[in-house]
């Protein structure tokens, strides 16, 4: 079976410096969906590895950002340390481009006319991200 016909699960995170955004979604359903908010308090690695441990993604994606030019910002350093560090739990990361998902989840919260928090723009932030990346390796 090829990769595009096995079905594969992923976590997205969008990483902050006070929380990480994390989602969820697979190659066959393809909607991802929000999962939760970890604060970045010391103790983050110990509930992704939790995440891990209960979803078992195939692979994990990490948002990548960038300025407008595109190029690296002091934010993409931190997002380069998160993956490194969940490679050292032998999980395959992928980087996707996270450009304007926060502005992009915000609206869609605010078009929802309930209220919402930071956390809930970052899950979204994250679910964006990984929608990005399902259609880009998978189409829709």
């Amino acid at each position: 079976m090829s990769q595009k016909t096995q079905r594969h699960t992923f976590l997205s995170f969008d990483v902050g410096e006070k929380r990480i955004g994390v989602a969820q979604g697979d190659s066959e359903v393809r909607m991802p969906f929000p999962l939760t908010t970890i604060l970045v308090d010391g103790l983050e690695m110990h509930r992704v590895r939790e995440l891990i441990a209960e979803v078992s993604p195939t692979q994990v994606i990490v948002g990548y950002p960038r300025n407008q030019q595109g190029e690296a910002t002091a934010q993409t350093a931190v997002s380069e340390q998160f993956a490194n560090q969940l490679r050292r739990l032998d999980i395959d990361v992928v980087f996707q481009d996270e450009s304007l998902t926060s502005v992009l989840a915000e609206q869609y919260l605010k078009k929802n006319k309930k209220t919402y928090t930071k956390a809930d723009i970052d899950s979204h932030a994250a679910a964006i991200i990984l929608g990005d990346f399902l259609e880009q390796t998978y189409g829709y």
